[in-house]
């Protein structure tokens, strides 16, 4: 069902855990959204830095959230996160938001309209790459999810969604397995085996910033890390095929992963 132009609450969720630098670029990129019915919502996952610190110049404008307790599951602690978020929210729409990353000042207005004028669940707008002080606009291409090759999505700070399909999501995503799978790939696999349209815009609307201590530098192309984390993703297609009822399937590629991950081992 269109939602008619209404101006519906958005409620941006940001993660944060010891990106003290980074919080008033994250923070300061919603406070200045053409977009003016938000609510800020910022999840801390118990960080040692400044970033409370930081936090507190910002608790008249946004709201805080102080997770109590984390696990050793680094992609768990994030979806957890964002659930708290969830859970605290009122709008009427999500948008996710890494506490390094930052939106362009026109991200919610553009993709609320997009919502308005179509029937979509869940939308992945496109990153601006931003290492050190590079900024790479173009190179990033989305990739569909199909057995025969691999998949590749906008990072979660591209995800946007409706509120009732996150109720969905967290239900069946937040669990502590497979500890390298993160947010976004978990959506954008369980959407696919739900056989659930995923909306790609092909815009660049927010800045992704890659870190020389970041989840993307931790797996390098064909290192042991990628390789592990390439079999953690077979296992949780598997995981969802079963979940969900559908045929699981072999592919070559998992047979391959598999026997590198073996001698890894040995």
């Amino acid at each position: 069902m269109k939602i008619q132009g209404k101006n519906y609450l958005v409620s941006v969720i940001i993660v944060n855990y010891n990106n003290a630098p980074f919080l008033d670029e994250s923070i300061k990129s919603i406070l200045n959204q053409t977009y003016k019915n938000i609510e800020i919502i910022v999840v801390d996952d118990i960080s040692t830095d400044d970033s409370i610190k930081k936090l507190n110049k910002y608790k008249n404008k946004v709201i805080i959230i102080k997770n109590k307790k984390k696990t050793a599951h680094g992609s768990y602690n994030q979806i957890n996160s964002y659930y708290n978020g969830y859970a605290r929210s009122k709008g009427k729409f999500l948008f996710f938001l890494d506490s390094d990353d930052f939106f362009k000042s026109n991200k919610i207005n553009y993709l609320m309209d997009k919502f308005n004028k179509n029937n979509f669940d869940l939308i992945f707008d496109l990153p601006i790459i931003k290492y050190k002080k590079k900024i790479i606009k173009n190179k990033f291409k989305q990739k569909k999810f199909i057995f025969s090759s691999w998949p590749r999505f906008s990072p979660q700070s591209c995800i946007s969604l409706r509120r009732d399909c996150a109720k969905e999501i967290f239900k069946n995503l937040r669990i502590k397995k497979f500890e390298s799978i993160w947010f976004d790939f978990r959506i954008a696999l369980y959407y696919f085996l739900k056989n659930k349209e995923i909306t790609v815009i092909n815009k660049h609307l927010t800045y992704y910033r890659q870190l020389d201590n970041s989840a993307s530098k931790k797996y390098k192309l064909f290192s042991r890390n990628w390789w592990h984390r390439r079999a953690q993703a077979h296992k949780i297609v598997d995981y969802f095929s079963i979940k969900l009822n559908k045929s699981k399937k072999i592919n070559l590629d998992k047979f391959i992963t598999s026997l590198v991950v073996f001698f890894f081992n040995e």
